[in-house]
């Protein structure tokens, strides 16, 4: 097993409030892995962690190592620009821009300077079938995307996503504004996905959590507490306190 992320010693603190608290995790390549936890345990700060997004919040100090593909993602010399291209973000809420479909999906190329016409309408058609969508959109790509339902609008912004060609990508509660169907259906595209790309996904779903991640991180109160094997963790945990939280004696 290839770890695509190695993380030690993570410390983040936005102002005096200590968010995340020495972690340490190695992230599995081309595998699911799940970040589940309490509310306020830090597991979105986390997730903003490897694409560096919590730089734009004000007051954000961070220690420790991140490497991704034994590079430190936060030494002086990495491109932002280029991090983010290569690590993918999908948020809670579907958040397709007022535009086409097709634009929608091309934003990102065009953004890197993609220009010829004909390797944008590929690399689109490419990305809305690697998110289970083409078929859906494929003789209305210059309607509004704002059109489309809940769920397909999370697909489009996987679609969005993957027209980049990301290595990694995030996902915060993806399924969390979806409804039973929508949800299955995300579930069975993020099992296709981790084929070509290493996932990491937070989620307050563990029935969602123990069906679709290979390995399991439980969170409390910014410590990394557990971390193993999905199956492990949720028939086996060694720590109490992921034992109470999948019980449901809090959370």
């Amino acid at each position: 097993m290839v770890n695509k992320i190695i993380i030690k010693e993570l410390n983040l603190c936005f102002a005096k409030n200590h968010v995340l608290k020495n972690i340490d995790i190695s992230i599995p390549e081309k595998l699911i892995t799940a970040i589940m936890g309490p509310s306020g345990c830090g597991k979105s700060t986390f997730l903003r962690c490897l694409n560096r997004m919590n730089d734009l919040i004000e007051g954000t100090k961070i220690s420790g190592s991140l490497l991704i593909d034994e590079k430190d993602i936060y030494s002086d010399s990495i491109d932002i620009f280029d991090l983010r291209k290569r690590v993918g973000m999908v948020f809670q809420k579907p958040n397709p821009f007022p535009k086409s479909i097709f634009e929608n999906v091309a934003y990102g190329l065009k953004i890197h300077e993609i220009k010829d016409k004909g390797t944008i309408s590929e690399k689109v058609e490419k990305a809305l079938r690697d998110a289970n969508l083409w078929d859906e959109v494929k003789d209305r790509l210059s309607s509004s995307a704002l059109d489309l339902s809940g769920g397909q609008q999370q697909r489009l912004c996987i679609a969005r996503a993957l027209a980049v060609e990301p290595e990694i990508i995030l996902f915060d509660e993806p399924a969390s504004a979806l409804d039973p169907i929508s949800s299955a259906r995300l579930e069975e595209l993020l099992e296709e996905l981790k084929k070509n790309y290493t996932i990491v996904i937070v989620t307050h779903n563990l029935q969602q959590a123990a069906r679709i991640s290979d390995w399991t991180a439980f969170l409390m109160l910014g410590e990394l507490i557990e971390f193993n094997k999905t199956e492990k963790i949720f028939t086996a945990p060694q720590d109490k306190r992921t034992e109470n939280y999948l019980t449901g004696k809090f959370g």
